[in-house]
């Protein structure tokens, strides 16, 4: 029996050895498998746990207009930071920092008492100060590089390149939309810091630098939005409207040339201006164009072919559907007219009966064609797609009539100017969209835009453009004509919609319309919300678009038609580069010739007709002007044709 428990305690004691000396193979396996085949990972742990990184933003991308106009740029500027732990006397630093930085004492305070490894204190400081700060060699208080957004022009297109916040990222505008582009690739300050958070004196310091964002080249022109600014300003003030936009296009591609919105804002000082002052309204925005929207009604049913330049229609002055009673604007009717006279008078009956004769079905499709309903893919945050309810028991056949003549639905300006730039050309239908060019380091590419497509036949097209140049020549647009260009378009007049119903009087005013109109430049539309007196569209719009295109196509080169009068005097347009602005127009009124002053600069940058062209006595000469100040890095170039 002794024998048996002394048998037992030797298998337990060998059991316990054999425990033993597996394990130490164990651990001698795990240690030299940590010291040898992974020596290199735990060594590049043990520095990372001693390093600090600082980090650094990249440089924010450039925005050029299309003709490489910087109109916003970033600019070395600096940030103070502290590293708590090595500040010695967090009193005596604040008090310093506060008068320095205009910054409160308790706010410093409570960032240096913080047990973080790095502290910013403020942020965009001027080369200046932050030598000042460094040359004050207070312990645990760093100056490192960062950027800051300027604007060289001023506040351009505000609305549309929208702004940085403070760590320089995009938060509204294109700013936001191409942010990802523009923002660029963060980088380092890099220091070697013990278990305290201190910095070690000798050991590892380094600086990454960031890489610097994409620049972006805009569809915008500079010179004509200057042209539409100016211009949208002073309708919205003569007619007393609430707000005012205008929106230049070039309708064979969709680039947008100009987004001019008043009231505005001042970009470079954000947050003096109501919030409501930054929306893009032009893409962030609906309403219902009223009249206007005739031009797609026309071109869907022309499409269909349940109508034809030679219909005809007798206006009593009404229509009725289902009941309801439609009138036309003029109580009396227009009696007989051919298709051309019922644009030309606005006859908002026929409209109504080309949008029944098309049914719901076909009309809802051909709508959906021209991308209402749902947002188009513009390179923009926060699109809006308006309303069009689909054909269904729920909706009335006299929702269908009201849209005819475009009420009933909700459209974005932008919408709408697509569908004018599609019957400019050919039936082909562009997206509008901001963007040209996206350009890196490595290379360039364009925007994510969808493809253009024909959304109606050229034959269509063309003759609703037809139709759209007699509303001008012949019917209520008349006074949109501009000397030597033929102007195609149409004027709208709707009324506002408030809690549910029609307002008797709040209006939307407006005018689309494009020229020349057998070889389309540029495609316009004016929007006024709630003019005070007269609202007709043919009445206050129009003389805008008139005014705007006397400009825009000029400067876009396009030659005037001159009707031959018997012999006319070639004068040449004298070179004003380098002269004051008055100076300058009184040099071209002794020679002869109407002088208009674009932009409200001191400094001449451009002229068109060109310097020492040969044109005829009296021409009207456009003076194009801007402020003194231009970065050395950039140049401004000549306008097109000038």
């Amino acid at each position: 029996m002794a024998r048996f428990s002394e048998f037992r305690v030797q298998r337990r004691v060998l059991f316990l050895l054999l425990i033993i000396v597996l394990g130490s193979v164990l651990l001698t396996a795990r240690l030299a498998y940590v010291q040898l085949y992974q020596n290199e990972f735990f060594q590049t742990k043990a520095v990372e746990q001693r390093l600090q990184k600082i980090p650094l933003e990249g440089l924010r991308g450039s925005i050029y207009d299309r003709n490489g106009i910087p109109l916003a740029l970033s600019i070395n500027a600096n940030t103070v930071y502290a590293i708590p732990a090595e500040v010695e006397n967090p009193a005596d630093t604040a008090r310093v920092l506060a008068q320095l930085l205009e910054l409160e004492e308790e706010f410093i305070m409570a960032r240096l008492r913080k047990r973080s490894a790095v502290e910013w204190l403020k942020k965009k400081v001027s080369d200046e100060l932050a030598w000042q700060i460094a040359a004050l060699d207070l312990p645990g208080i760093g100056v490192v590089p960062t950027s800051t957004r300027v604007y060289p022009y001023g506040s351009i297109a505000p609305q549309v390149l929208g702004f940085v916040g403070i760590d320089n990222q995009g938060l509204e505008g294109l700013e936001l939309y191409y942010d990802e582009y523009l923002r660029g690739k963060p980088g380092a300050a890099v220091y070697e810091r013990d278990a305290y958070g201190r910095a070690i004196e000798g050991g590892i310091r380094g600086y990454l630098p960031g890489e610097k964002g994409a620049d972006l080249y805009l569809t915008i022109d500079y010179f004509v939005q200057r042209m539409a600014e100016e211009e949208v300003r002073r309708a919205t003030l003569e007619t007393g409207s609430r707000l005012g936009l205008i929106v230049v296009t070039d309708p064979r591609t969709g680039e947008i040339l100009a987004n001019a919105i008043y009231p505005t804002y001042d970009i470079e000082d954000v947050l003096s201006y109501p919030v409501d002052r930054r929306r893009n309204i032009a893409v962030t925005d609906t309403y219902e164009p009223g009249s206007t929207f005739k031009a797609v009604t026309a071109a869907l049913a022309l499409d269909a072919g349940v109508a034809t330049l030679h219909t005809g229609f007798f206006d009593p002055g009404y229509i009725r559907v289902s009941g309801w009673t439609i009138r036309c604007w003029n109580r009396g009717g227009h009696g007989p007219q051919s298709f051309a006279q019922t644009m030309q008078n606005s006859c908002n009956p026929f409209y109504c009966k080309l949008a029944l004769d098309l049914g719901p079905e076909r009309y809802y499709d051909g709508l959906t064609s021209f991308n209402l309903g749902y947002p188009m893919g513009v390179d923009f945050p926060g699109e809006r797609g308006g309303t069009l309810r689909p054909p269904s028991d729920k909706v009335p056949l006299v929702t269908w009539a009201n849209i005819g003549f475009g009420q009933g639905l909700a459209i974005t300006p932008l919408q709408l100017i697509a569908g004018f730039g599609a019957i400019a050309n050919d039936g082909i239908y562009s997206v509008p969209h901001y963007v040209r060019e996206i350009v890196t380091e490595g290379g360039s590419f364009p925007p994510d835009i969808p493809d253009q497509r024909q959304i109606i036949s050229k034959e269509s097209a063309n003759t609703t453009a037809y139709v759209l140049r007699t509303a001008i020549s012949q019917g209520t647009g008349k006074h949109a004509e501009v000397p030597g260009y033929l102007v195609a378009g149409k004027t709208g007049t709707a009324q506002l919609v408030e809690q549910g119903r029609y307002s008797h009087s709040k209006m939307v005013t407006s005018f689309a319309g494009f020229a020349p109109y057998d070889d389309p430049q540029m495609a316009g539309l004016l929007v006024l919300w709630e003019p005070q007196g007269a609202f007709y569209g043919g009445v206050i719009a129009s003389p805008v678009f008139s005014r705007l295109a006397s400009k825009v196509l000029p400067y876009l080169g396009v030659e005037r038609r001159v009707e031959v009068r018997g012999e006319v005097r070639q004068v040449v347009v004298p070179d004003v580069g380098g002269l004051a602005v008055s100076e300058a127009q009184a040099l071209l009124q002794r020679a002869g010739f109407e002088v208009e002053i674009v932009g409200d600069g001191s400094r001449i940058i451009g002229q068109v007709p060109a310097a020492e062209a040969k044109v005829s006595a009296g021409t009207l000469v456009y003076i194009y002007t801007d402020v003194d100040y231009l970065p050395a890095s950039s140049e401004i170039p000549n306008p097109p044709g000038a």
